[in-house]
């Protein structure tokens, strides 16, 4: 069984945000004295009094119109149904407002356990404009200040007293992927396609995404997946408000969160030099890659376009030869199916352990079909070789120097390996080191 899951829900612009941060320990949703900035769910794991659960982050509900605020109120209204425990927020320097009233009219429908948390009570002054909120109906109000931290043990207790049991751990060998691109090539489509259900809200618009979101489902087989949707990740020079400088920090960091990552790519617009960037950033991380062609159905082919764009993918993405490419649309689901097998697929190539006398049969082998380099005179000695760990695979190659060890000789033996084991979509790591 999962975590217990606490949802944050409030009106736009009292502090949800800031208090998910104080609660998670770390900056995770974005945090501006703008209403509308968090927009998707965004989730977190949490711990207090050694009892850990999760917890959902929501966009401010109200009853006007506003930009995306219907699909707010429905990842909202997504983000109750999940929670097993309900924080509702609100302001004590408004008091009560009409869009607090109209939020607690659909929290009185869940018959879910609901704590009334009142925020921006930044000093003991402000500690009596706490109890018009009785007037809501839902129990004793909490003051806290999730700037100083004020009060946020007493609301931390309240939420321990009022989570369900937990029986079960989580599987740990569940896999974690994200998506990656630039922003508006599709990838909260893809998400939404992918788990059937409308878990991000998917828009024409660039950068409608700006928070890093997981999801958590099960295959036919029973795999556990945790799916990590990413910000559009921008070019530096073009990021000029913190929210999108944010949303590319975030992205690396989901990066570093993944096992593997999906790299989208638009096929309307074509290859762009970011493109070849952010791949980089998963690479460079040691990720298993997949390079998925989005909105594969908007474009007119003949015979020889997939070929085409094969051949221009591997030119333009010559660093990652091992990742396979998967030409798909979010509209059609076309081979959105093959997903789940390939990132299987990759995850085994990544725990993939060889033992030390099969690996040096075939490093041997290497050398005798080209022999090693030498430099004035001197030529490189390989003793032997070994697997030191995995994720990526990552093998240590004695020699008698170091300097000896040309990149060229090194991109060979990988080669090799490549060629005599199964390591599809994820990168190997080999390190030269002499012999002591």
């Amino acid at each position: 069984m999962s975590l217990p899951t606490v949802a944050i829900v409030g009106r736009p612009n009292v502090g949800k945000s800031m208090l998910f941060n104080r609660i998670a320990g770390e900056r995770i949703s974005i945090v501006e004295d703008v209403e509308g900035v968090t927009r998707d769910r965004i989730y977190a794991n949490a711990n207090w009094l050694n009892r850990q659960f999760s917890i959902i982050d929501t966009g401010g509900i109200d009853d006007v119109d506003a930009p995306f605020m219907e699909q707010i109120k429905h990842q909202a209204d997504i983000a109750i149904t999940e929670a097993d425990v309900i924080v509702f927020v609100v302001s004590a320097k408004e008091g009560v407002t009409d869009a607090d009233e109209y939020v607690a009219k659909i929290l009185y429908r869940t018959h879910k356990p609901v704590i009334l948390a009142v925020n921006k009570v930044d000093n003991p002054e402000m500690r009596n404009d706490i109890y018009d909120f009785y007037a809501l109906g839902l129990g004793d109000p909490y003051p806290v200040s999730s700037v100083h931290g004020i009060g946020t043990g007493d609301l931390l207790d309240k939420i321990i007293e009022s989570l369900p049991i937990q029986t079960e751990e989580e599987n740990p060998d569940r896999i974690k992927f994200s998506l990656i691109g630039r922003p508006n090539v599709g990838k909260s489509s893809l998400i939404n396609a992918i788990l059937g259900e409308e878990r991000v809200i998917a828009s024409p618009l660039a950068g409608t995404t700006r928070d890093a979101i997981d999801t958590t489902f099960t295959d036919a087989q029973g795999q556990e997946f945790t799916m990590i949707d990413t910000a559009g990740m921008r070019k530096s020079g073009k990021v000029y408000e913190n929210t999108e400088k944010y949303s590319v920090m975030r992205a690396k960091r989901a990066i570093d969160r993944s096992d593997i990552v999906l790299m989208v790519i638009n096929a309307e617009e074509g290859i762009r030099e970011y493109d070849k960037r952010i791949a980089g950033f998963a690479h460079e991380a040691g990720k298993g890659i997949v390079i998925l062609v989005n909105k594969w159905d908007t474009i007119k082919k003949d015979n020889h376009t997939m070929a085409q764009w094969e051949t221009d993918i591997r030119e333009q993405f010559q660093y990652i030869p091992y990742a396979p490419i998967v030409f798909v649309s979010a509209l059609t689901k076309q081979r959105l199916h093959k997903l789940p097998d390939m990132i299987k697929q990759i995850s085994q190539s990544q725990n993939t352990r060889i033992p030390s006398a099969v690996l040096n049969e075939v490093i041997m082998d290497a050398v005798a079909v080209n022999p090693t380099p030498t430099d004035k005179g001197k030529r490189l000695k390989i003793f032997y070789a070994t697997q030191v760990s995995v994720k990526p695979p990552t093998f240590v190659i004695f020699v008698n120097e170091e300097e000896l060890m040309h990149f060229s000789y090194l991109r060979f033996l990988e080669n090799q390996i490549r060629k005599a084991f199964v390591f599809e979509g994820t990168p190997i790591h080999l390190i030269a080191r002499r012999r002591k």
